[in-house]
């Protein structure tokens, strides 16, 4: 298949726009989840609702905040059945963060500041295959570039799952799919190395299937240390992993005082300080050290 030749069927309809209404939600911010740089296809809007697709459903999210320390979570273009079936559970609804962010904070200055500053993070409960390819694609890029490769190989190369306002959204590519292109069908798309890596891993795929453990995901192409555990947390809930990239090097040097090269030592002070609750811990600390950054 060549690049922009994708066969995709006429859209015949637009999503009727019905809204579904959470109330009584708390520890939840859609900024906070959102751009904590476990997801990249959600688009804030100037009104700070959130456009964006998964499980080849399209919504907008909106979070209406409360004195009590609850909201109400207004989603457009959902179902109730689509709330309870994917939306619910997709932002971990019904896990309490309250608890999770006690037990980092406990005796740990800078976890409490962390905690304070990302109050509203939730790790979402993504697809494994999208997980695994934007991942991969996000190897030595930034979020703006990530976000734009993803899109642009979508349109290229995946289905519509239908259009919300006017615009068609197409969901990612299979792994069947992409293991029938050629380094030259993604050049449009502009990955780079990646993209040996994205056909290779989509050809294991098809041959052996989706991984099920860390040592098959590890055997992956393009799979390292940090992207792998990055799809142990995100695609395959596996709460303990603490993926490390420059940003979360930074933040262990600056604030735990680890020797910014020694990957293996952060990786060991999370294991022992945070354990299971590892990957909680990495996203609070991940958004705090950014925001540090942006001020």
């Amino acid at each position: 298949m060549s690049k922009g030749t994708g066969m995709k069927p006429k859209l015949e309809y637009e999503r009727t726009a019905v809204e579904y209404i959470a109330e009584n939600i708390r520890d939840f911010d859609l900024d906070h989840i959102f751009d904590c740089g476990q997801c990249f296809r959600w688009e804030r809007r100037p009104d700070g609702s959130y456009t964006g697709i998964a499980k080849g459903k399209i919504v907008n999210m909106r979070y209406v905040p409360n004195e009590a320390e609850t909201g109400t979570l207004i989603i457009n273009n959902c179902t109730e059945e689509d709330y309870q079936n994917i939306w619910r559970p997709y932002l971990d609804l019904d896990r309490d963060y309250g608890k999770i962010k006690a037990k980092l904070s406990k005796g740990d200055p800078v976890m409490k500041r962390a905690v304070e500053n990302g109050s509203g993070i939730r790790i979402l409960h993504q697809d494994l295959w999208e997980t695994i390819l934007s991942f991969i694609i996000s190897q030595n890029n930034h979020i703006p570039r990530i976000k734009g490769c993803i899109e642009k190989l979508s349109v290229l190369f995946g289905q519509p799952a239908g259009t919300y306002e006017g615009r068609v959204w197409y969901d990612v590519p299979g792994p069947e799919v992409l293991a029938s292109l050629s380094e030259a069908d993604l050049a449009e798309v502009r990955l780079g190395y990646r993209s040996r890596y994205i056909l290779g891993t989509a050809k294991a795929v098809v041959r052996d299937g989706l991984p099920q453990t860390a040592e098959e995901l590890a055997a992956l192409p393009g799979v390292g240390p940090k992207v792998a555990a990055c799809i142990l947390l995100f695609g395959m809930a596996k709460y303990d992993a603490f993926p490390v990239d420059v940003w979360m090097a930074r933040v262990m040097h600056q604030l735990y005082g680890l020797d910014q090269k020694d990957r293996r030592a952060m990786a060991d002070y999370a294991s022992e300080h945070f354990g299971r609750l590892g990957g909680f811990a990495q996203q609070y600390l991940f958004y705090y050290i950014r925001s540090l950054h942006d001020k």
